[in-house]
């Protein structure tokens, strides 16, 4: 897998400015792609969820969607309330990009049907999530970003990348739930 296909995939990794922090979050997805037994062209027609039934939402479109619902959101925000929050967009752009990168993990495919994994029933994406980035070096606050995205964050304190891109998720989630 190149760099030039991560960035296909993942056109919003150009709203990274920190070089180097870009580069791990494509090197992440390059990993993954490389040791899951999904392709990138499976993201675009796999459903972004086990849990709804019928699901026709692409994993691509609903991560890309959140990323974009995750800048749009923190840019708002910047507007209306100035220098009263601080939000790092590249560690906001990163997470985002990075929550489900565990799936690729969690997911499984037996005879054309996507499953879950071993691993995946044991050990959910947000944390295989935050051990592939680990690998990579991304720093702590985007790790935190990847481990309290979901349900599993609901206990602990979220930064505030974390609450946006922790929403951004859920609101391009529950609308298909029901």
């Amino acid at each position: 897998m190149k760099k030039d296909e991560i960035i296909l995939l993942w056109p919003e990794v150009n709203l990274i400015n920190d070089p180097s922090l870009k580069e791990k979050v494509i090197e992440c997805w390059k990993y993954a792609l490389e040791n899951s037994e999904l392709t990138a062209q499976d993201l675009h027609e796999i459903p972004f969820s086990l849990l709804i039934k019928d699901c026709n939402i692409s994993f691509i479109n609903h991560k890309r969607t959140c990323v974009q619902l995750a800048v749009d959101i923190a840019g708002r925000m910047k507007e209306n309330f100035g220098d009263a929050i601080n939000i790092d967009m590249d560690i906001l752009v990163a997470g985002a990009i990075l929550i489900d990168v565990g799936k690729l993990f969690e997911y499984t495919k037996k005879d054309g049907k996507l499953g879950t994994s071993k691993a995946g029933s044991l050990l959910r994406h947000p944390f295989s999530g935050v051990a592939i980035a680990d690998r990579f070096g991304l720093p702590p606050e985007v790790l935190h970003i990847i481990a309290y995205h979901s349900k599993e964050g609901d206990l602990g304190k979220r930064s505030v990348e974390a609450i946006i891109v922790h929403h951004a998720d859920f609101v391009s989630f529950e609308p298909f739930k029901n």
